[in-house]
């Protein structure tokens, strides 16, 4: 039986009825309906609508089919089942007879599934957040191993300065700490209860909105009935923050990419994580890499057809928003997918150290400390500027660095030039003079790796909460 067949004297065209359900995949909503279903069950107890034997029925029921199906999957393969609803209510039905009906008594499915989805993706922001969690801890962990380690750092992709290997990794640290603190901002916004809210009046019954929302680990009940069942900001925000993570890992994607081509040699890949070329025995190709940084669309995509598929409706519940979910459930499992598949590649990735430092060396990286060394000795800047220009022409024309440049040559550029000037382009000492909070400075990224543990390890330990 529909939920809503008693005014309809025709049956559906049947290939209608199979394309517009969406039980084949909100079906993986049923933990959530089960939770939201037992906090309504209790709510019609106190209004005596339920007898305290039909709501022990009812829960009891209710956590039985969700065991069965986390043992037996086949039990979802329900051709008739509409939605996640209508499932459970059939459910209910089949095992506790004619009470299985009550429990949609002043209730509607447009604050069920904005309950649904408000749980569900509470709680894929607190996974994909622990998540977060461990691949920065990946990336802090190369970072302490690498220690002291240098390589260039690339402005318009070429060679600009040299930097601590340890200060790159951690910049990408940053991106994934700011993108777990949006997720964090989004839970706490969507951490408000629909139920209640009815189709969108709000409900017939004096139901204690405030018990639901306490069972369910909400902090408030929705305000308005109208917007709680047609809002879908929370799902919005949540798809645009994975979008932007994925953009942040197909950054670093595309980085390690080029960096573990031979014209670098800065990466060693992991075997575990490439594969070969079916027609080239030399190959190792770069898949783990490239798949994220391809999988980062689907993440972009999701968030625009969230916007595109709201952009148009008016208040409140339309059917459009059934195609809303599918984006939703993608975003989530692709981006967990993408965060548990980066943090084994960077547990296994190795760099070629002794080429890094090479090339941290070559092509007049410490032309900005050259300048900074002639501002010190009070020229101006932009002076400066020209003069070190000028001696990184000679450079070019010598084939040498400016450190191997004679002082008399210096000298004839600018008579400030001193001996001390080759140790002020060491590059220790190029790396040094970044002493700044921020900076690549070697104390600056000590610190900065310290705090940054201690960031994760707060991150780590943020409370989650599991509805019950």
């Amino acid at each position: 039986m529909k939920m809503w067949s008693g005014r309809f004297r025709q049956p559906l065209n049947p290939e209608f009825e199979s394309w517009q359900r969406s039980f084949p995949f909100d079906k993986q909503l049923l933990s959530e309906e089960v939770a939201a279903s037992s906090a309504y069950a209790a709510a019609l107890e106190k209004l005596r609508i339920l007898s305290p034997a039909e709501y022990k029925q009812t829960v009891d029921a209710l956590h039985a089919l969700e065991s069965d199906a986390a043992k037996n999957p086949a039990i979802l393969n329900d051709e008739e089942a509409e939605d996640v609803h209508h499932f459970v209510e059939r459910e209910l039905v089949k095992r506790i007879g004619e009470a299985g009906y009550k429990l949609h008594s002043g209730r509607s499915r447009n604050e069920q599934i904005a309950t649904d989805l408000r749980l569900f993706v509470r709680a894929q922001i607190d996974v994909t957040v622990a998540l977060l969690a461990e691949l920065a801890q990946a990336f802090v962990s190369c970072a302490a191993e690498a220690g002291e380690a240098e390589m260039p750092a690339y402005t318009h992709l070429q060679r600009a300065e040299p930097v601590l290997v340890a200060h790159w990794l951690l910049a990408y640290v940053e991106m994934f700490l700011r993108d777990a603190d949006r997720l964090k901002d989004c839970r706490e916004r969507l951490n408000e209860c629909p139920l209640g809210s009815g189709a969108i009046a709000g409900s017939t019954l004096p139901l204690d909105r405030k018990a639901m929302t306490k069972q369910l680990n909400f902090d408030a009940p929705t305000a308005n009935s109208m917007d709680a069942t047609s809002d879908r900001d929370f799902a919005i925000e949540f798809t645009q923050v994975l979008a932007l993570l994925g953009v942040h890992l197909s950054r670093w994607a595309e980085e390690q990419i080029i960096f573990c081509t031979q014209e670098f040699g800065f990466v060693k890949l992991p075997e575990s994580f490439s594969t070969g070329s079916s027609a080239m025995p030399q190959k190792q190709n770069p898949d783990l890499l490239e798949l994220v940084r391809g999988k980062s669309a689907r993440l972009m995509a999701n968030s625009q057809a969230m916007l595109t598929n709201m952009k148009g409706l008016a208040l409140a519940y339309n059917k459009d928003l059934q195609e809303t979910q599918i984006p939703i459930f993608d975003s989530a499992q692709t981006a967990t997918a993408m965060l548990r598949q980066s943090a084994g590649y960077m547990r296994e990735v190795q760099f070629d150290f002794a080429r890094m430092k090479s090339a941290a060396q070559a092509h007049s990286m410490n032309a900005f400390a050259a300048a900074t060394y002639l501002a010190r000795k009070g020229v101006a800047f932009r002076r400066a500027h020209e003069v070190v220009g000028a001696a990184v022409r000679l450079c070019m024309d010598k084939g040498c660095e400016l450190e191997a440049l004679p002082l008399e040559e210096l000298k004839s550029l600018n008579p400030v030039f001193e001996k001390d000037f080759y140790e002020a382009v060491k590059l220790q000492a190029v790396l040094d003079c970044h002493d700044v909070v921020g900076g690549t400075a070697r104390e600056r990224v000590k610190s900065a790796l310290a705090d940054t543990k201690q960031r994760i390890a707060k991150l780590r330990g943020g409370a989650v909460y599991a509805h019950t």
